[in-house]
């Protein structure tokens, strides 16, 4: 359901309601607000996460437990990105982070792949034409991944929308697609050596004209050089990677930024996943936040 078609909705409900149904929906309203607002700040006492990564599984098999057509279960899954955007906006998350479609998707059926690119361009033109929770959250959205890869209505877009949102500077939101971290890594290889390559062309054509080379090019790939080229550059590694469902694996899943991240693999399905189960992963990274700090104190006295 798109967000224009959820207003209208819910409008539509608002006429329908009795007065007396009205102020007790009011009332719930308010007190969920007030109880959220309370819990927040609770959880504030402690650590706070400022960067949260999602691997959003479980759409699929939502629709199929439910007997729902195809994409169904990922149009539910869009509404709980939404919800979890803005509870993360309340509790003072910078930067969220998603995995939205691997470049191995692409192998599944052909079908599916086209009712997924579809769904994409629609959200994403739904968020360019109704900005109401980008404005709410002055929210900035990247695309990581190889764009080349997405038909052309999905990549326009997508570019559209990262223009759009350039200088926002709230909530930093980043939609993995099509991604994975070993292509991530293999690109910034690629174009830290074109880097080198055009440093040491410039240098030699110094030599040749006469004039001394104060480049001081190396030809060793630091660390620091690949973080400089990463689609992640600019945005600390995440605290909490949380993938749903109950799912273990990271598939190919920022593999050079979760060395100190903290894993967490929930048994909801994707849409099934609320601000319960958000405020349950915050609780469980602040109880290993010692655990953790530890070890990135350790990892830079070895440095």
């Amino acid at each position: 359901m798109s967000i224009s078609a959820g207003s209208y909705r819910y409008m539509k409900d608002l006429k329908a309601e009795k007065p007396n149904e009205m102020v007790t929906n009011g009332v719930l309203s308010s007190l969920q607000n007030f109880l959220r607002k309370c819990l927040i700040a609770i959880l504030s006492y402690g650590p706070m996460p400022k960067h949260i990564a999602f691997i959003m599984d479980g759409n699929r098999r939502y629709a199929k437990f439910r007997s729902m057509q195809q994409g169904a279960g990922h149009r539910m899954g869009f509404s709980a990105l939404i919800a979890s955007l803005l509870y993360c906006y309340e509790m003072g998350v910078k930067y969220i982070t998603v995995y939205a479609f691997s470049i191995d998707n692409f192998k599944r059926d052909p079908s599916e792949v086209e009712t997924l690119m579809q769904l994409m361009e629609e959200k994403i033109n739904e968020l360019l034409e109704n900005r109401s929770v980008i404005n709410k959250i002055n929210c900035k959205i990247n695309f990581w991944g190889n764009l080349d890869l997405l038909c052309e209505p999905v990549r326009l877009a997508a570019q559209k929308l990262m223009a759009s949102t350039a200088g926002n500077t709230g909530l930093v939101f980043s939609v993995c697609m099509p991604y994975n971290s070993t292509s991530e890594i293999v690109n910034a290889v690629s174009e830290v050596c074109a880097e080198r390559k055009e440093l040491l062309q410039s240098e030699h054509a110094g030599d040749c004209n006469g004039h001394a080379a104060n480049n001081g090019v190396h030809s060793e790939i630091s660390v620091a050089d690949l973080d400089r080229h990463m689609y992640s550059t600019g945005c600390p590694d995440p605290d909490i990677v949380i993938r749903t469902s109950g799912e273990t694996r990271l598939s190919n899943f920022l593999l050079w930024q979760t060395t100190f991240s903290h894993l967490q693999n929930p048994d909801p399905l994707w849409p099934e996943f609320s601000f319960r189960h958000l405020v349950w992963a915050i609780l469980q990274y602040q109880r290993a936040y010692p655990y953790l700090e530890q070890n990135r104190k350790l990892a830079k006295k070895q440095l």
